[in-house]
């Protein structure tokens, strides 16, 4: 049986169609493509899903948006790092600097009138004397008799 060619058949091959045993470059060039584009796509992805904990690194809520970053990546929630990224655009006010400097004054106001490391006084009158406490115990003045 000898091999004819279809009349109906093009005589002209694409450039496209490789001969027999020689090598697919089209192929080749493809799967390089779609391994550098999945490369490029999952960094994008993490690049992207990272976003909120950039924004939010040096604030107080940043321990938060890790956690909402991290748990929208392990569950495929996407609520939880809509979440994140607006955490992140929020500056929350500062509450810890007022209430250090509240701190700080009432240790200076009674640093004025007893010692830091001073013994507490006697609480009864059976407890043996203190002498760290004397200053604080009120003096006795003389013109009542007791």
């Amino acid at each position: 049986m000898a091999l004819t060619l279809n009349p109906a058949a093009p005589h002209s091959l694409p450039w496209f169609i490789t001969p027999p045993g020689s090598t697919d470059v089209l192929m080749n060039f493809t799967v390089v493509l779609v391994l550098l584009a999945v490369l490029l796509i999952g960094v994008l992805f993490f690049w992207l899903h990272s976003l909120p904990e950039r924004m939010g690194h040096k604030k107080l809520q940043f321990e938060v948006v890790a956690v909402l970053g991290l748990l929208s990546l392990f569950t495929h929630q996407h609520a939880f790092w809509i979440v994140g990224l607006l955490l992140a655009l929020i500056d929350l006010p500062d509450f810890l600097s007022p209430l250090r400097r509240i701190a700080a004054s009432s240790e200076k106001i009674a640093e004025t009138d007893r010692p830091v490391h001073a013994e507490p006084p006697r609480l009864f009158a059976g407890d043996p004397p203190n002498p760290a406490a004397d200053f604080t115990r009120p003096r006795p003045r003389d013109d009542v008799e007791g």
